[in-house]
């Protein structure tokens, strides 16, 4: 009897695990679809504040966007002021540069007039001693002696240019023949100890050749010898 009613004990208590279980399992799953609430909810609150958020963000996109470009145009005409305010600067510091270069210039070209009035005193002292009329005159004949001298000149580097460059090529024509003779005598006396080296190899060979007719009639002479004792013995 007590082993009939184990079996059913412990199908007992297997169903009172399983109720707990489903209990605990629904307990568990109400617990779930509460939370499931809680965050959809959370959900569609954050999905409200991520699009306000969004269109916030925009609308602090445009504002910022029409800042910076005001500020940049802003900056871009300060930056262009400021360009003009120094090239205006550097063209009157240049202006100034170029007005004390002309003073120096005028200074120095009127000391210059001052020192060459002497010179002026003795061209119209030559005039009035030669057969010019006027400086001017005087001037004239001048440069014309002076660019006259010059062509001169200029002639004369031109030939000397030319004789020396003469010289060059002749100089190298001489060296290059020079060369090709010396050439030529190198390979003549090549040729001599060649011819030499042949005529010296001929006496040897004409030996040889000689040794070899001997040696060619004497192996003749034998072979007529053999070929008639041949005959004699077959006849």
């Amino acid at each position: 009897e007590e082993d009939s009613l184990s079996p059913f004990i412990r199908l007992q208590e297997k169903k009172k695990q399983a109720r707990l279980m489903q209990k605990a399992l629904e307990v568990k799953e109400e617990a779930f679809k509460e939370r499931m609430k809680v965050i959809t909810c959370r959900w569609r609150d954050l999905h409200a504040k991520e699009a306000q958020l969004k269109t916030y963000m925009e609308k602090s996109g445009r504002t910022l966007k029409e800042n910076d470009k005001m500020r940049i145009q802003a900056l871009k005409k300060a930056s262009k002021e400021r360009e003009r305010k120094i090239q205006k600067e550097s063209e009157l510091l240049r202006a100034k540069r170029e007005l004390e270069a002309l003073r120096n210039k005028h200074q120095k070209l009127s000391n210059k007039v001052q020192k060459y009035s002497i010179f002026h005193k003795y061209l119209e002292d030559v005039v009035k001693i030669s057969q010019f009329e006027e400086i001017q005159e005087v001037i004239w004949r001048y440069k014309t002696l002076v660019r006259v001298h010059k062509d001169l000149l200029q002639a004369q580097l031109e030939h000397k240019e030319m004789s020396d460059q003469a010289k060059v090529l002749l100089d190298q024509y001489t060296a290059e023949k020079e060369a090709e003779i010396l050439q030529c005598k190198n390979e003549l006396v090549q040729l001599q100890l060649r011819f030499d080296q042949a005529q010296s190899d001929i006496l040897p060979w004409e030996t040889c050749w000689a040794d070899i007719q001997n040696t060619t009639a004497k192996r003749s002479l034998k072979l007529g010898t053999i070929k008639i004792a041949i005959l004699s013995l077959f006849q």
